[in-house]
């Protein structure tokens, strides 16, 4: 007699660090005799991935598990996994006492061994408080969503502790891979066919290899150098550990792409110190200096927060004076939200909700123009695409420049080019957030 089919169900919340960490969930779930469905009705088992970044984060988690607290008479069981579950740990128990599982990423390794705890009719399993541990979770199983872009995990945690940032309390500790495990994996991803491998961390610049054989430059310019492999990115950098050979690689190295995405959260020195970043807008402008002076033309792009307590107007021009100075190609923009047990919740809120929402808009707005200016460079330059996806009803075929932008060319070839292909594509026309062209030949 046949063992029924083990089914499950995600949903992932948050950035690509949750993304993959999905995807070598799913892979180990599927190692372990389970199924993968779309739907959670079809689920024995259904996971929610978190992330706690964002305000009401925990609020979107709560109201998900609310909307199928129906399904637990049904006998499904509820996992919540990632950054709210290490982060509300087990008073997810007691908010919704259906869920059996709480885990946060420190201890996914520990997946299988909690799985058949799970089947054993255990009611509350934890997979917490791993802070300290030196383990990273490497798995050959990871379920890769797409067969031509692969991400690869080579830091995990942070000990930067932002005053505004919940990471280090939900993720653990820095902890990287060894360069000879990194590259294993990035050949196995060669060998099935990737030629897109981004390399991920909170901090992912922060890298130490515990071999001590390799630096972060080291290891993109060995990922790069892989025989199959096209484009090597790599995010999210943390300036206090960017260094000028990451630079160089850039230069030397065509398949590492030229894009740095360089955080900087503020361009107000006093405000930085407040946030605990470490550095000043001098030390990040010397970086921005570094990049600047590259060979090659390398896209930059960064991340913004407005209305930080004790931020004050003069502060907030500061921040402003950064887009004319250094000329972004891209910026990730929010208002300040306070996170739970982060320092920065002790602090008093000085600028009100009307002034962050409006500094967020004047910022982009500012931006936008900017944008707008610096992407009209492109024009006519015939640049590399990668083939994303199509769109039929504006007969143009969707692709990412190795800058990380998005243009939609149209191409003469009487058979659409495949998906993960690459062609060389004249830029015709410039918008603030995307290219268009023509193709002009394969790559």
């Amino acid at each position: 007699m046949s063992t029924p089919a083990k089914t499950f169900y995600i949903e992932t919340f948050g950035c690509q660090m949750n993304a993959h960490d999905s995807e070598k969930v799913i892979g180990t779930l599927e190692h372990e005799g389970y199924s993968r469905v779309e739907d959670e009705e079809a689920a024995d088992l259904i996971l929610y991935n978190t992330c706690s970044i964002r305000d009401k984060a925990e609020q979107k988690v709560f109201h998900r598990l609310n909307e199928y607290k129906r399904m637990q008479g049904e006998g499904k069981k509820f996992a919540v996994l990632g950054c709210v579950a290490q982060q509300e740990g087990n008073k997810i128990f007691d908010k919704a006492p259906f869920v059996s599982l709480v885990s946060g990423s420190a201890s996914y390794r520990n997946l299988p061994e909690m799985l058949v705890r799970l089947e054993a009719g255990e009611k509350r399993i934890t997979g917490l408080d791993d802070r300290q541990t030196e383990e990273t979770f490497d798995t050959e199983f990871t379920a890769r969503s797409n067969p031509h872009r692969g991400y690869i995990t080579i830091i995990e945690g942070c000990d930067k502790f932002c005053s505004y940032c919940v990471v280090p309390y939900t993720r653990g500790k820095e902890r990287s891979r060894s360069s000879e495990s990194i590259l294993t994996e990035a050949k196995r991803m060669a060998e099935a066919g990737y030629t897109d491998i981004q390399l991920l961390g909170q901090n992912v610049n922060s890298y130490h290899d515990p071999l001590g054989k390799k630096s972060f430059a080291d290891v993109l310019a060995m990922v790069g150098e892989l025989s199959g492999v096209r484009r090597v990115r790599f995010t999210t950098s943390h300036p206090r550990d960017f260094t000028p050979d990451i630079v160089q690689v850039i230069d030397a190295m065509p398949s590492i792409c030229d894009h740095v995405h360089l955080p900087v959260q503020s361009g107000s020195s006093a405000v930085l110190k407040a946030m605990q970043r470490e550095y000043t807008r001098e030390w990040y402008l010397e970086r921005i200096a570094w990049i600047k002076a590259a060979k090659r033309d390398i896209s930059m792009t960064t991340d913004i927060i407005v209305g930080f307590p004790g931020e004050t107007e003069e502060d907030f021009e500061e921040t402003m004076s950064l887009l004319d100075v250094v000329g972004y190609d891209g910026v990730f923009a929010f208002q300040y939200s306070p996170r739970p047990n982060t320092p920065a919740v002790g602090m008093a809120e000085t600028v009100s909700d009307e002034v962050k929402a409006s500094r967020l808009q004047r910022l982009l707005e500012a931006q936008r123009e900017r944008q707008r200016i610096s992407y009209e460079r492109h024009l006519n330059q015939i640049v590399e695409v990668m083939v994303e996806g199509y769109n039929h009803q504006r007969g143009q075929v969707t692709g990412r420049t190795s800058q990380n932008k998005t243009l939609n060319f149209t191409t003469s070839l009487p058979i659409l080019p495949a998906i993960g292909s690459y062609l060389n594509v004249r830029v015709t026309k410039t918008f603030p957030n995307s290219l268009v062209g023509e193709a002009v030949s394969a790559a």
